[in-house]
């Protein structure tokens, strides 16, 4: 039994590591986005959360690509789910079906040689977010967001991911 898991233990560590592509994320003109409201938190705390959460999500999703190539998105918009209402002296994030997600951006996937993989403009929105939100981002911040992110980057690149 040692024996096993000793084996277990040295393909673990000693397994070539597949490195993931890069991601860069360009904030263009973010005052002007439809919704990056924060509820009680201060705006200019809450627009880091939100954008540190975002590009860690892209960071995960170009985990999938091949090493050495390089995604660039560049955000033009930003309407977070829901919408923030006045209630007293708060303000609170409500989250109801006629407020769904949506993002605007251009995205680019380098090469290794910097050629150009995959390009386009995405102008997401997910109106069936409240329906069919899968358990994966249940409790997650921004978890409607993530999910419409990674039906779009599943639809792009799926002939890139490498298995």
């Amino acid at each position: 039994m040692k024996k096993i898991m000793f084996l277990l233990l040295s393909f673990t560590l000693f397994a070539p590591s597949v490195m993931a592509a890069e991601v860069e994320i360009k904030w263009t003109e973010p005052d002007k986005y439809s919704d990056i409201h924060e509820g009680e938190n201060h705006r200019k705390n809450f627009r880091k959360q939100i954008f540190t959460n975002f590009e860690k999500h892209f960071s995960k999703l170009a985990s999938q690509l091949p090493e050495g190539q390089i995604l660039k998105v560049e955000v033009t918009n930003v309407d977070l789910a829901g919408t923030t209402f006045h209630s007293g002296i708060n303000r609170i994030r409500v989250i109801k079906d006629m407020y769904p997600p949506r993002m605007k951006f251009s995205y680019q996937l380098l090469n290794t040689d910097n050629s150009i993989a995959v390009e386009g403009e995405a102008d997401l929105k997910d109106i069936n977010y409240m329906m069919g939100r899968s358990l994966r981002y249940r409790s997650d911040t921004l978890g409607y967001e993530k999910g419409m992110l990674d039906k779009w980057f599943a639809e792009i690149f799926k002939p890139l991911i490498e298995n």
